[in-house]
Parts: structure tokens; sequence; C-alpha cells
């Protein structure tokens, strides 16, 4: 089957490659399209909606099986209505920069002691035709809980400011100091997603 993975970010489409590598599926990114894509305004209240908004434009377009997938932070401790989810940088009508954005979650972590639980909840739509829709969010596709601290590491990388907040649950140690990235998703997952989503095609 081939397939249209919804990104122009060659790293994302080379990882998303690798995890579906055992299935007999073929997959491009949009750099190796020809026509003319749309300017989506991704504009979902999490990241399972902009997913879908990503891949109902996409297909729209090539009339082909497409997918899409965004990503949010959750909190476990804060309530729904205060929940980063997509909105991660974007604050009070703000867009924070790499600094703002470090006072600004270790201020939430400050509020419950010190630290508190976060994860990067992951999700996808996958578009066959009109009538045959997947979406899937959190679980499996996302990454491991970590601990978001109030006291920030020193070693900074531009762009991810909030890895100098995240320590590994089990250790209680900084990723920096671990010399490891933070699990941002399972390929396990997305690999049993689309299994079940070959299963579930193989009759038409």
């Amino acid at each position: 089957m081939q397939l249209v993975y919804g990104t122009l970010n060659d790293a994302k489409l080379h990882t998303m490659r690798e995890i579906l590598s055992p299935l007999p599926i073929r997959i491009t990114g949009l750099h190796a399209v020809k026509a003319a894509l749309p300017d989506v305004d991704e504009n979902g209240r999490d990241p399972l909606q902009n997913a879908v908004i990503k891949a109902t434009a996409y297909y729209k377009v090539l009339k082909q099986p497409v997918f899409s997938c965004d990503s949010g932070l959750f909190i476990e401790e804060l309530p729904e209505g205060e929940q980063p989810g997509v909105h991660v940088r974007n604050i009070g009508g703000k867009r924070l920069s790499d600094d703002e954005m470090i006072a600004h979650y270790a201020g939430i972590s400050r509020r419950f002691g010190g630290a508190c639980h976060a994860v990067y909840r992951n999700a996808i739509c996958f578009i066959y035709d009109d009538t045959h829709i997947y979406r899937q969010m959190g679980g499996a596709i996302s990454g491991e809980t970590f601990l978001l601290s109030s006291i920030p590491h020193k070693n900074r990388r531009e762009g991810f400011p909030l890895d100098s907040l995240s320590k590994q649950i089990e250790s209680g140690k900084y990723y920096y100091d671990l010399n490891k990235e933070i699990t941002v998703g399972t390929g396990e997952g997305f690999l049993r997603f689309f299994r079940e989503v070959l299963e579930d095609l193989k009759n038409l």
C-alpha cells in the first residue's frame, strides 16, 4: 500500500518508515507530492483534532491514502481547562521564547511542590478513502510520563526548552544527565495501529 505521510519533516518521515518497515507499506512525504498543497490552519483544541484537520486537508487534494500526526503536552496535575496541549508555547495569546517557556513551566511545577508529571500525547489520523477513516490519540502511541521540575538544568537545547526541566521518573535524574532523550512516542504503538488498519482493510 502506498501512503502519504502529511509532513515536510524528513526526520519524521525517516523515523516512520523505519517503524513501519515490517508492514507492506510504502511511505512518501509531502516533498514528493507534485500537487499544490493547502495552507493548513492547525486550530484544533487537541492533537487529535489537528491530526484530523491536516489529514483531511491533504486527502481532499491528493485523493489517495494519507495520514497525519500531531502531539501536545499534558500535565497530570493540571485541570483540563489549564492543559497546554497543542498550545505549549502559546500562553495567553503570546508566543513564549525558550527562556519564557522554562520560567512558565517551572512555575507550574512549583505549584505542586517542585515537580509534576507530564507526557507528550500523540495523535494520528489515517484516511484511506471517504468512508474508511482511522483515528487514535494517547495510549500506545504516546511517550513515557516524565517529571517536569521547577529547577532548570544548566544545559539548554535551542527549540526544546522543556528538556531542561525534564527528569526520568525511575531515577529522578535529568534526561541530560542520563545522556538520553525524552521518549515522546512509541514505535510499537504506531506499528500496532497500522497493523490493525491493514487487517480491517484487507477484505475491501
